[in-house]
């Protein structure tokens, strides 16, 4: 048998309490975010009524889709679904186009007022004008009910900005410009030739940061549309599920208690709704998402 090399050695009584410390609290917070998921999970696919009583908790009691049914029979889940993916491609692609446009400058030593740049940049993550300023001016631009009052607050992040910026000083020497320069390449042909195919990294960071937070956002929404066919699917979800968007008629003849039954089955498939489809993609950018959050981390 071959020894690996690679492995931990544990020589003191000490080391030895302290992973085993280290695995018990690694354990406990998995069990924190497995728990809660599958406790969603059983009580979508189980018995309304048995959900309701309390009697589910890890395994599904009663296997049942009414949740499901119920949300994707309202007309408003296609539109929702539709108007999301279209919100989150534009405003992932629209912002990390202008993330990576500002924090390349700010990254070049040779930037004119760079500092003061990066001093404006981080000011805003510390003050803003708050809700009832934004909302006049996405007023004042007539901007109300229209698709661009969800994309075009949210395009520029102070933190992305500055995370970006971190990466490009980290990974492109100043060297590489030089030669770069010698061979008459210039700024624009540097970055998109040179610079973006060694930055896959940070691309899918930033793009799973802002495709995350818009897949997820509905307030924008809730504050600035009032067309019911421009909601995004959160809204959308959000409606359902206070509104109780459902043939209440119909369920009123089944009693009072099957409604309260079928209304709590609900909430958990709408949960599942609206987050499985960042689940999906997850896994496809965790390699990157793991090397970018990388940045900044002491280097031995």
């Amino acid at each position: 048998m071959k020894k690996n090399k690679n492995k931990i050695k544990i020589s003191s009584a000490g080391e030895r309490l302290f992973y085993a410390g280290v695995n018990v609290l690694m354990l406990i917070s998995i069990l924190l975010i497995i728990l809660p998921i599958l406790n969603v999970v059983s009580s979508s696919i189980s018995d309304p009524m048995s959900v309701l009583q309390g009697e589910v908790f890890l395994l599904p009691k009663g296997f049942s889709l009414e949740g499901y049914k119920l949300v994707f029979e309202d007309s408003r889940i296609m539109s929702g679904f539709a108007n999301t993916i279209f919100y989150t491609f534009v405003t992932t692609v629209l912002a990390v186009a202008i993330t990576v446009l500002a924090a390349y400058p700010l990254s070049r030593k040779d930037l004119v007022g760079r500092n003061i740049f990066m001093f404006l940049f981080t000011l805003t993550m510390l003050f803003s004008g708050g809700i009832i300023p934004l909302y006049l001016l996405i007023r004042s631009l007539k901007l109300i009910d229209s698709r661009l009052a969800v994309i075009l607050p949210v395009l520029i992040n102070a933190y992305n900005i500055i995370v970006a910026r971190s990466f490009f000083q980290s990974t492109i020497p100043d060297e590489l410009l030089e030669a770069a320069k010698i061979d008459g390449c210039g700024n624009t042909r540097f970055l998109i030739s040179i610079v973006l195919p060694v930055s896959k990294a940070i691309l899918a960071v930033l793009a799973l940061y802002f495709g995350v937070a818009m897949w997820n956002s509905w307030f924008s929404a809730y504050l600035y549309l009032n067309s019911t066919s421009k909601f995004p699917l959160q809204l959308v979800l959000k409606e359902i599920l206070l509104a109780n968007s459902m043939d209440t008629g119909a369920m009123a003849s089944e009693g009072g208690a099957r409604v309260d039954a079928l209304s709590e089955v609900l909430k958990y498939a709408v949960i599942l709704v609206s987050c499985i489809p960042a689940w999906l993609v997850y896994p496809f950018a965790q390699k990157y998402f793991i090397k970018g959050v990388m940045i900044g981390s002491i280097k031995g």
